[in-house]
């Protein structure tokens, strides 16, 4: 039994984890190890070691002592090595989500206090959207019009605000009466408008599959509502684009840029690909991709750059054939595997989760590093939401 002031201990400590991800890498990491080693500290006097018996926690574990091997063979072990041995904070992340979102309302007020953030960070992407610069100054044009919101300096609120919103319209679509479902659904349809307004392309197509996909496996509507759903959203978001110079350069003009003139992504993917087929066993190592392609004496068809932009070009570059399969091995138990289980029930929380981390692995559009701090925390907290918010999956009370 936890005690109400360790339970509002931890509670404070989840509720911040959205705003410690837009304070920056250092405060969103110090977030997480501080909800780490306080769990660990109280697993400890509980002597709560069940979860070890986890399937889904022995797979994260294998996953990282194949990252902590990765090391050991990249072609630079201490450039990576931070991040592979970091990973460990994660899974612990992971346990910690399953055992406190276990107490259902536990769960509610996080979620409830994530919705608020959330639904606040949307405002100011307006309000950026409108004026130029959000509440605060920031942003004013430095991206070719991209906004940053609260980031600053860093275009990336619309990959931020796609990592969190679906979890929000499920949590709020399982909470709320069928009456006052129609709000939800304008709601998430906002949040995709905020998206699309952030110039940010592979977001948006992301965020545009995923509530396309979300609704259709959503219960609640027939079919004649659903076509009606989709075809507004189809015309509404032709209409936001014709009418504004920005979102025709960026979704328009500069797509048919990089599909016929400068290929850009395409020679990035190519890059990657030599990379791997120089490095095809053990690949070249967590990030050190930089270091393959930016060598001196780099090969032909290498483009400098940290890592490819592509998911499965950054693996396979990095990590090699086996690494490869093994990392995708994982994947496949923890997620891939619980699709149709997750399509049948109606936990649209887990089922919103489970959209997101399905179109990670989308081929072919341009991705962030997958292992970085930033990507790597908006996945786990899926992975960990997708868990902990099931009566099926949590790994604790699967155990009860």
């Amino acid at each position: 039994m936890i005690s109400k002031k360790i339970n509002n201990y931890f509670l404070v400590l989840f509720s911040l984890i959205p705003i410690s991800i837009i304070s920056g890498s250092l405060i969103s990491i110090s977030n997480i190890l501080l909800i780490d080693i306080s769990f660990l500290i109280l697993i400890m006097v509980n002597k709560d070691y069940s979860f070890l018996r986890s399937k889904p926690v022995k797979y994260l574990f294998l996953l990282y002592l194949y990252l902590i091997f990765n090391s050991l063979i990249s072609t630079d072990w201490e450039i990576g090595l931070a991040r592979n041995l970091g990973f460990i904070r994660m899974i612990i992340l992971f346990v910690a989500f399953n055992y406190f979102f276990n107490q259902k309302l536990f769960l509610k007020k996080v979620l409830y206090s994530w919705s608020i953030i959330l639904f606040f960070i949307l405002l100011d992407v307006f309000f950026e959207s409108l004026n130029g610069t959000n509440i605060f100054g920031f942003g004013g044009g430095e991206y070719g019009g991209r906004l940053v919101s609260f980031f600053k300096d860093e275009p990336i609120i619309g990959g931020y605000i796609n990592g969190l919103y679906l979890i929000i319209i499920g949590f709020l679509l399982n909470e709320t009466n069928l009456k006052n479902k129609n709000v939800i659904v304008i709601f998430s349809v906002l949040f995709l408008v905020g998206i699309f307004l952030t110039g940010e392309r592979s977001n948006s197509i992301r965020a545009f599959l995923g509530l396309i996909i979300f609704y259709l496996a959503y219960k609640e509507y027939g079919i004649k509502k659903k076509i009606i759903f989709f075809t507004s959203i189809f015309f509404f978001f032709l209409l936001l684009i014709l009418n504004s110079q920005f979102l025709k350069m960026r979704y328009v003009s500069q797509i048919k840029s990089y599909l016929y003139t400068n290929q850009i992504y395409f020679k990035l993917y190519k890059s990657g690909f030599e990379v791997f087929k120089n490095n095809k066993i053990f690949g070249v190592g967590n990030k050190n991709y930089r270091v393959e392609t930016c060598n001196l004496n780099k090969k032909e068809n290498y483009i400098c750059t940290t890592h490819p932009h592509q998911i499965y070009f950054e693996i396979l570059s990095e990590h090699g054939i086996l690494g490869s399969i093994l990392i995708f091995f994982v994947l496949y138990k923890i997620i891939f595997s619980k699709i149709i289980e997750t399509l049948k029930n109606n936990n649209y929380t887990m089922m919103a989760s489970l959209m997101y981390l399905m179109l990670i692995f989308l081929p072919l559009l341009p991705s962030g590093a997958f292992f970085n701090d930033y990507m790597l925390t908006l996945f786990m907290i899926n992975l960990s939401i997708f868990y902990s918010s099931s009566r099926v999956l949590n790994i604790f009370r699967n155990q009860e």
